[in-house]
């Protein structure tokens, strides 16, 4: 069976790219380059199904929004 996941990718401060997958909370990874964050999360995302098992209903992909607020 083939599944489809959604990740996010972000840049943390020091540099390294963080990846994490909406459907499976928990779900996440780090590297130093994007080549190697995506054997990584590949990675992660088998691990996060082994310990817990399927995740439930797909979510539809809908976007990314920034939101600026006074701190």
């Amino acid at each position: 069976m083939v599944r489809q996941f959604d990740v996010v990718i972000e840049r943390d401060e020091e540099g390294l790219y963080v990846a994490s997958v909406p459907q499976l909370p928990g779900c996440h990874t780090d590297a130093a380059s994007l080549d190697e964050l995506m054997v990584e999360i590949r990675e992660a995302i088998h691990l996060c199904l082994e310990v817990e098992g399927q995740p439930p209903a797909s979510l539809e992909f809908v976007g990314i929004q920034r939101v600026t607020i006074a701190a």
